[in-house]
């Protein structure tokens, strides 16, 4: 449950990386607006935006996989165990 735990703390880094960058974006690089969309024209492509934009990508990614990798532990967690040579009438489980 340790390594659970250690997850969960992982995932919430993760999407807190991705929602302050999709929301720091949002404001710097594409701002709402006529005047945003002019302003998007030049901003997206500078240095900071790029920086920005590829956090957001990839803390999108490490989130999902962080997801994907818990799900897959407690569906591993939730199949029963068996030692060698145990099987469910030696274990008297059903």
């Amino acid at each position: 449950m340790q390594a659970l735990g250690r997850l969960a703390l992982s995932t919430m880094i993760a999407y807190t990386a991705h929602y302050g960058s999709t929301k720091l974006y949002s404001e710097i690089c594409i701002p709402d607006g006529i005047f945003g969309f002019v302003q998007g024209l030049v901003a997206t492509g500078s240095p900071i935006c790029q920086a920005v934009y590829g956090v957001m990508t990839h803390s999108q990614v490490t989130y999902s996989s962080f997801i994907l990798f818990g799900l897959g532990s407690l569906m591993i967690e939730a199949l029963p165990r068996f030692k060698k040579g145990e099987t469910q009438e030696t274990t008297g489980t059903t």
